[in-house]
């Protein structure tokens, strides 16, 4: 072989090994992250995972939020790069005001469902309550009752619109985008049609836009009965961080709901999202979550650990229920 054929192999092979390098995603080894979809991910609960996965490098968080100030203010908040935020109405994807699936998207392997509707308080029941505790006062009753307060969805943010039509459109976006894995935050109760939940956003004689537990389940429901992997996750009553070590505590069916202290933190919620898409991999499971304190120095385990111990059970929610 010539000198310069020599070199022209040499400059080949260097460009070959340079495109494998460059499209290979184990080489060497080094697994490419996993590219996930979080929604509402300006919310509470969204933008903690959201969070958990930016700063994880096992994973590729892309956040899909209704608005471009929300987008502003994840983006603000969590220091991700704008290429990290889509701004996209979830209720409107596939529908005729939708703008179909938006860009950025692909080659996502995971999406974290974490958009649910929220209520606002009415301000004329607050009056209405206030005007109230004198009299419950003088009859020796709860000077406030927060029962007297009303709650309302905002128009076109009601349970039905967006804990079901809009949760079926995001399961059908991973299926359209050749996803296997779907995580849902969803919450316990809805077992019970006459939670207390089911009440807000309806009248007293039982009208209005509520029902967001059973609204939530039927979307549930849509996904266990598709070819998706999945993980939904029924949080007791979301609040704060724990100020104590507390252990997480799985189960099913609303069991947990018997417990006095029923609540989990909204960290530990991110964590066992996180879980669901390392150790829940491949899985068909559907539990419920709360957080209980423990003694001092006692070893509390991971939520991988605590999903992990869940899954060799082999339970998983009975939607015949």
């Amino acid at each position: 072989m010539t000198p310069s054929r020599m070199r022209s192999a040499v400059i080949a092979a260097i460009y070959l090994l340079f495109f494998v390098l460059l499209h290979s995603s184990s080489a060497f080894g080094v697994n490419a992250p996993m590219k996930v979809i979080v929604t509402g991910a300006a919310g509470r609960t969204g933008k903690l995972v959201f969070s958990c996965l930016i700063e994880d490098p096992r994973f590729q968080a892309v956040g899909l939020v209704r608005t471009e100030k929300s987008a502003k203010k994840l983006v603000k908040t969590t220091k991700c790069g704008l290429d990290h935020v889509i701004v996209s109405d979830v209720t409107e994807l596939f529908t005729e005001n939708g703008n179909g699936i938006p860009k950025g998207l692909d080659g996502a392997e995971a999406i974290v469902i974490c958009t649910s509707a929220v209520p606002a308080i009415s301000k004329r029941s607050v009056v209405k309550a206030m005007l109230k505790i004198p009299f419950n006062v003088v009859r020796g009753k709860k000077a406030f009752n927060f029962r007297d307060l009303r709650f309302l969805y905002k128009p076109g943010q009601y349970p039905e619109k967006v804990d079901f039509e809009g949760q079926i459109a995001q399961i059908d976006l991973a299926k359209k985008l050749g996803m296997r894995q779907v995580v849902i935050v969803s919450s316990m109760g809805g077992t019970d049609p006459s939670n207390f939940l089911n009440s807000i956003g309806k009248d007293k004689d039982g009208n209005g836009n509520g029902d967001i537990l059973l609204w939530k389940r039927k979307a549930e429901k849509y996904l266990i009965e598709s070819d998706l992997e999945y993980t939904i996750i029924h949080p007791g009553g979301l609040r704060k961080e724990a100020t104590a070590p507390e252990e997480l505590v799985l189960d099913i069916d609303d069991k947990l709901l018997k417990n006095e202290k029923r609540s989990i933190s909204r960290e530990d919620v991110a964590q066992l999202c996180l879980a669901a898409l390392t150790v829940g991999r491949g899985k068909r499971v559907s539990f419920d979550c709360i957080a209980r304190e423990v003694e001092e120095g006692k070893t509390v385990k991971s939520a991988e650990e605590a999903l992990t111990e869940f899954l060799e059970t082999g339970k998983t929610a009975d939607y015949s229920l």
